[in-house]
């Protein structure tokens, strides 16, 4: 078996000079799973950090540009465009992160990188709240982290 990103046994960012520049797309989804009334606390501005949501949008803005820093074998990209929408529920805040590009090489894992730093935000802003009386949280989780849409136009 052949590995792309490994020769001579070295680890090795794959080659994309040869590929043609395309408009890309990703879309990522993920969740948070919180206890009822620190949705409400999120909902009603209440958590004493600070805006949650907002915080998060810039938050995870911040990991799509860097994703080339944090995750070795991905390249630097140029972006064209980067959205990110929050759905309040009763126990959980799911984030979705899409991400534009027109390059050699997709985008989904700029989008996944901004979902999970948009979660692990949200879980540093509400945790006063979250945690039970021995610091812990027990029902606080983070899940279902996914790609829900790639797009290659050729």
């Amino acid at each position: 078996m052949k590995f792309s990103h490994i020769e001579d046994g070295r680890a090795k960012m794959v080659d994309i000079s040869g590929k043609n520049e395309v408009p890309r797309r990703a879309k990522a989804t993920g969740e948070i799973q919180l206890k009822p009334h620190t949705i409400d606390a999120i909902r009603n501005k209440e958590i004493e950090k600070g805006s949650v949501l907002e915080t998060a949008r810039v938050a995870a803005v911040m990991a799509v540009k860097n994703t080339s820093s944090v995750i070795p074998m991905c390249h630097q990209i140029s972006l064209t465009g980067i959205d990110v929408q929050f759905e309040l529920c009763v126990e959980n805040v799911k984030v979705t992160v899409e991400v534009k590009s027109i390059g050699k090489t997709g985008v989904e894992m700029e989008a996944l990188h901004g979902v999970s730093v948009a979660l692990l935000v949200i879980w540093d802003m509400v945790k006063s709240v979250e945690k039970d009386e021995t610091g812990n949280y027990p029902s606080t989780m983070i899940k279902n982290i996914l790609v829900i849409e790639k797009v290659k136009e050729e």
